[in-house]
């Protein structure tokens, strides 16, 4: 028995949503990626505890998927096991007056919701941005002025040997699309966010204007995985690349948005290689006529 199949057998014995070979182009907002070697369906710590045990014992690589809306997945697929979270790791709860905690797998749109209902602002920016809660944290998701590193109090994660511990704002790293996880190697269980009582027609105002700018300036009736490259120093990603007359280039079924120029879009048919064939382009493009390098805010997973 090899390594994943024990992997397999105590995924099946915690009574978790187990299957080999699923698509990930069903799971990435990219609709792209091949098969995952296991795809395991965790909803309690325990289980998640046992199977990253079972994982290291036997070397078995593994990957925590979020919503895989920040996702480029090979086609040949994922080695290992992909661990998805669901039941507890989605939970929402109140603390206080001014301070919610919400499971790493919840919407960060739902923990955007629930702050509304309780008339709370501070997350108005998170509106929209389509991820989970803990992959918002993960990157220190951004909009509008606004960043997740605004609002944490503190976050819950389970380290590589399995034990809970918790970090406080001040330990979480939190700069530009990166944080501590980044590095640490330990699983986001849930954030603590600390907001501040608000007006609510206002809060909602924010909201709709924030979701309005969205639908105006960005290609949200293709599948992508949101800006493919970080802002660059002194200038923006997008206007970079319009700048260089690259709107509309295709590779495949993979073409830079004629809206938004710094989003990478899937027409239909793109495969992983094609979106990885187009950064490659307007990386070089831009590089040659502007000096800018730009760096690849998406990640891919092979």
């Amino acid at each position: 028995m090899n390594s994943v199949s024990i992997v397999k057998n105590m995924a099946d014995i915690l009574k978790c949503e187990v299957k080999t070979g699923e698509p990930m182009s069903l799971h990435t907002t990219f609709k792209i990626g091949g098969g995952a070697e296991l795809f395991v369906k965790v909803k309690k710590p325990s289980q998640l505890a046992e199977i990253v045990k079972i994982c290291n014992r036997e070397s078995v690589p593994y990957m925590i998927l979020g919503k895989g809306s920040n996702l480029l997945v090979s086609d040949k697929g994922i080695s290992g096991v992909v661990i998805a979270l669901d039941g507890d790791f989605k939970a929402i709860s109140v603390l206080d007056n001014n301070t919610i905690y919400c499971g790493s797998a919840s919407s960060l749109a739902k923990l955007c919701s629930k702050a509304l209902s309780l008339n709370l602002t501070g997350l108005e920016f998170g509106w929209g941005i389509p991820g989970s809660a803990g992959g918002a944290l993960y990157m220190n998701a951004g909009a509008y002025g606004g960043e997740m590193k605004d609002v944490v109090y503190s976050v819950t994660h389970m380290n590589k040997d399995g034990r809970v511990e918790t970090l406080s704002a001040d330990k979480l790293n939190l700069g530009y699309r990166t944080s501590v996880y980044r590095e640490n190697g330990c699983i986001i269980l849930g954030v603590t966010v600390k907001l501040s009582q608000g007006d609510p027609v206002e809060i909602r105002s924010k909201m709709d204007d924030y979701m309005d700018r969205r639908k105006a300036k960005q290609p949200l009736d293709y599948p992508s995985a949101g800006s493919v490259f970080k802002r660059p120093e002194g200038n923006y990603a997008g206007a970079l690349i319009e700048k260089c007359g690259l709107k509309g280039l295709t590779v495949g079924g993979a073409k830079v948005s004629d809206k938004h120029a710094g989003f990478i879009i899937n027409t239909g048919t793109a495969t992983c290689e094609d979106v990885l064939s187009l950064i490659s382009k307007v990386q070089e493009k831009v590089n040659a006529e502007t000096g800018y390098f730009l760096e690849r805010e998406i990640v891919y997973v092979e």
